[in-house]
C-alpha cells in the first residue's frame, strides 16, 4: 500500500475512533435505556468501521469488502440546525446531533473520494461515504419518529 493510501486510512481509523468516543460519551450522560441502545449500537458501527480499515490498511480485504446499499437522504440534519449537546438531552435531540455527527462524516469521506482518480482508493471512500450516510438515514429516521409520533389518526 503506498504512503499516502495508508496515511488517509490512519486518518479515516482516527475519525472511526473519535466517532465511537463521541457517541460513548452521549451515551455516559443518559438516562433513557432505548437512546442508550441506540447510541451503543452505532458506536459499534463506528467500532466495525475502524476495524474495517484496519484490516483494510493491513491487506485482509479488498475494495469490494463493502458494498454499495441504496440510502434515503431526508436531509434533515441540511435543514434543522445541531441542538447543543447538554446534561440532559431529549432523545429527538440526540439524534438530531448524531444526524449531524453522521453527515459530517460522508461529507469527510466524499470530500476526500473526490481528491482521487477513479480507483481503488476512490472506491473505497466512497463506500465508507456510503456507510455514513447510512449511519444519518438511521439517525434522521429516529430523529423523525420521536420529534413527530405516529397517532392514532393516522
Amino acid at each position: 500500500m503506498d504512503r499516502r493510501l495508508s496515511d488517509i486510512i490512519d486518518l479515516a481509523i482516527q475519525r472511526e475512533q473519535e466517532a465511537y468516543d463521541f457517541y460513548m460519551d452521549i451515551y455516559n450522560h443518559l438516562e433513557d435505556a432505548s437512546v442508550k441502545d441506540t447510541l451503543e449500537f452505532i458506536a459499534g458501527e463506528e467500532k466495525k468501521h475502524k476495524a474495517f480499515l484496519v484490516n483494510y490498511r493491513e491487506g485482509n480485504y479488498g475494495v469490494d469488502a463493502l458494498r454499495m446499499a441504496d440510502v434515503v437522504d431526508y436531509k434533515i440534519a441540511e435543514h434543522l440546525e445541531e441542538p447543543e449537546i447538554q446534561e440532559l438531552m431529549s432523545s429527538q435531540d440526540v439524534y438530531l446531533i448524531a444526524s449531524h455527527r453522521e453527515h459530517r462524516s460522508h461529507q469527510f469521506y466524499t470530500q476526500l473520494a473526490n481528491l482521487h482518480p477513479d480507483g481503488d482508493t476512490k472506491t473505497m471512500l466512497l463506500k465508507m461515504a456510503n456507510e455514513e450516510l447510512k449511519h444519518k438515514e438511521k439517525m434522521e429516521y429516529l430523529y423523525a419518529n420521536t420529534a413527530f409520533p405516529q397517532t392514532s389518526g393516522g
